[in-house]
């Protein structure tokens, strides 16, 4: 471990250029057990003394593995204002035990909190156990931080008799209290999957909407810092802070990590793409620095390898999918324009992007588990279909305004035999259950899988139990077999026989610890394609 330890760390040449001025400014920010010996080399800061607790994003784990996990704090006495910490290297300890009180210690070592990624670190804690809890925690300047609980994948391959697993997304942090994810936190799930809008970027409610409950920090976020503060105000609440503490979380983004509707290089606003790239550079960073991600995840400018493949035993195997870095751009607007909707099925147009398709249509190919599970954003099944409203506007942000990509996938889940394919998707603030057609115009055609949708935590408010017109929509488009406009978020329950999903819902999130029902279960038998109550 000593040997790892010398290698993470660095020679911080910016440190040694300092003038004493500045070096004692540093000393007084981390305290006087961080004072310098006068020009003397310094690798890192081994004991700091913070002024405000150093831990107040709390921790997070993330990205399980058979035999390891990532493991993540950032240092952030300050949150809301950069972070509060100087422009130095500084030590981290961190220990993985067997049992809560920390009795018995299984793996432990130091790292580096870095300013050039916010003084986050993540460590990859290897040499666990597989499918076995553990609890960890980070030490700094004598401060300890929370205890987090996670949980190592089954081995691949190997026989696993359930698994369960939450599915969460888009939770503004105006619109609601977080009381959702700390409804997920009492779930103590084996893993949690985020579908994304993890935050919101716009600019504070200054009482444009009544009902909102709380206010964004300054305006519409641009630069890392802004975004590195937008992170710190949503992970400072305590329920958010208490889903992390309670299990492993697998995430991945939408849009309102970086822009509303951003498509690969452009914004919704026609910004030149150089410009923008220099938004989205800065975001992805952010989220980097803000989410437990392995280091293969490290973004380069305005580039970041997202979508990534995880099995958990022969039950679930795991795609999570990036559509927002890759796709083409937006067809059109959400209009019921013929030539739209033309443009709409152009088979070149892409929701993944070439080499991202590739790679998941490999994967399909090769099954590992008996569900096949794509974790990802927008609803890939198509909306209000046939006689409802047959002009009505589809939304070309989502998987309808990629149709030709659409019909690739779901031809490659139907020729290459995919077993028992689970499409997991949030962004659009409703619960949904649909089951995937190849001819969605046709209830007769061949079922290739099921979508579980879930609801947003917050956004939109509290909402309502369902859509006006409900009957006449399932009606006319039978495939859309469960809908809630409530919050909340998805339990799944995964064994070798089933995958049931349990939709749960809060009634009001403008209300404090509202709170949580299951309101509709679907299950999907094995072997058998679509949904059943």
């Amino acid at each position: 471990m000593r040997a790892a330890t010398d290698t993470m760390r660095c020679y911080d040449r910016a440190l040694s250029r300092m003038s004493r001025r500045e070096l004692l400014n540093i000393a007084w920010k981390l305290g006087a057990a961080a004072v310098l010996q006068p020009l003397a080399p310094v690798t890192a800061f081994a004991q700091p003394a913070f002024r405000n607790y150093p831990f107040a994003l709390g921790v997070a784990s993330g990205d399980p593995w058979a035999d390891s996990v990532v493991l993540w704090t950032r240092l952030a006495p300050e949150p809301f204002v950069g972070g509060g910490m100087p422009t130095a290297n500084v030590e981290v300890q961190w220990e993985v035990a067997g049992d809560r009180p920390f009795r018995s210690i299984v793996r432990s070592g130091t790292t580096v909190a870095r300013p050039e990624l916010g003084h986050s670190v993540h460590v990859e804690a290897g040499g666990l156990s597989p499918a076995r809890e553990y609890w960890y925690r980070f030490r700094c300047g004598g401060e300890v931080s929370q205890i987090g609980r996670t949980k190592t994948a089954p081995a691949a391959g190997l026989p696993v008799d359930r698994l369960r697993f939450g599915v969460c997304g888009c939770g503004h942090y105006e619109t609601g209290h977080f009381t959702a994810y700390g409804h997920v936190a009492d779930e103590a799930f084996d893993f949690i999957f985020h579908t994304g809008d993890y935050i919101y970027e716009g600019r504070r409610d200054t009482g444009r909407n009544p009902n909102n409950v709380r206010q964004h920090h300054g305006q519409e976020i641009y630069t890392l810092v802004d975004y590195r503060n937008r992170y710190a105000q949503y992970k400072s609440d305590p329920h958010l802070m208490a889903a992390h503490h309670s299990a492993p979380m697998i995430v991945t983004w939408d849009d309102h990590e970086v822009d509303n509707d951003y498509a690969g290089d452009l914004d919704e606003r026609d910004t030149p793409p150089e410009v923008f790239l220099l938004r989205r550079a800065a975001a992805y960073q952010a989220y980097f620095e803000t989410m437990p991600l392995r280091a293969s995840a490290m973004p380069t400018g305005p580039h970041l390898s997202l979508y990534r493949r995880l099995r958990f035993g022969n039950l679930i195997d795991l795609n999570v999918l990036d559509t927002r870095q890759y796709r083409s751009k937006q067809a059109c607007a959400a209009i019921a324009d013929p030539a739209c909707r033309s443009a709409a099925l152009d088979p070149a147009r892409s929701m993944l992007g070439a080499a991202q398709e590739q790679w998941l249509f490999k994967n399909l190919g090769e099954p590992a588990a008996t569900w096949t599970v794509l974790g990802q954003q927008v609803p890939t099944f198509a909306r209000d279909n046939r006689g409802t409203n047959p002009e009505a506007p589809l939304s070309m942000d989502k998987w309808d305004g990629y149709a030709a990509g659409r019909q690739r996938l779901y031809r490659r889940l139907a020729d290459a035999k995919t077993p028992n394919p689970i499409v997991l998707s949030g962004d659009v603030h409703t619960h949904w259950c649909a089951d995937l057609k190849t001819d969605f115009a046709n209830p007769k055609s061949a079922t290739v899988g099921v979508e579980f949708t879930n609801t947003s935590v917050t956004s939109g408010g509290d909402g309502s139990e369902a859509q006006p017109n409900w009957e006449r929509l399932h009606a006319d488009n039978p495939h859309l077999t469960y809908h809630s406009n409530r919050r909340g978020y998805v339990a799944c329950t995964a064994t070798a026989q089933s995958m049931q999903a349990d939709f749960r819902v809060i009634d009001k999130v403008t209300v404090r610890d509202a709170p949580i029902r299951t309101a509709a279960t679907r299950v999907v038998q094995a072997g058998r394609p679509g949904s059943q109550p």
